[in-house]
């Protein structure tokens, strides 16, 4: 063992690596360097990506509540939508739906259906305006006490 350790110390264990010509030193070196490649590659991913192509996809969110330190409940989406662009403008749109598992503090959880579409809009390169219409059904009716929303706002891209 004491061998081995003055070896990795040395950086002479290309003796055990004849044919590579390599230290131990050399090839942790070359590692090191290239896991700090990955990390760069996967840190630099996101500000790389090219624009989102149009079809299906799946999403899953969780929209939580507070008041003040006191959690009252959560809604979790699990949809399935479509989103395009509207013709060669830039605007594009999205509609998705499918099951809400609604989660009241304290209560049990039952599961609804949800769903919302939108479109986005650019006014120039750096700003955009967009809306959104959403739904979610009442707890026994599925038409009944139909819960909907909406957003609109503006976006300013620095």
């Amino acid at each position: 063992m004491c061998q081995l350790l003055t070896l990795l110390n040395n950086g002479t264990m290309s003796r055990f690596l004849p044919s590579v010509g390599l230290t131990l030193r050399d090839i942790i070196k070359r590692y090191k360097l290239m896991f700090k490649s990955v990390f760069a590659a996967v840190a630099a991913a996101p500000f790389l990506a090219s624009a989102a192509l149009a079809g299906p996809y799946v999403n899953v969110e969780t929209n939580a509540g507070w008041t003040g330190d006191d959690y009252t409940g959560a809604t979790t989406d699990a949809h399935v939508g479509y989103e395009g662009a509207l013709g060669d403008s830039g605007a594009s749109y999205y509609v998705q739906g499918g099951p809400a598992i609604v989660s009241v503090d304290g209560e049990e959880l039952s599961t609804r259906f949800s769903g919302k579409a939108g479109v986005g809009i650019p006014v120039t390169d750096a700003l955009g305006v967009y809306g959104e219409v959403s739904f979610i059904t009442a707890e026994d009716e599925f038409l009944d006490d139909l819960g909907v929303g909406g957003k609109l706002g503006v976006k300013y891209n620095f």
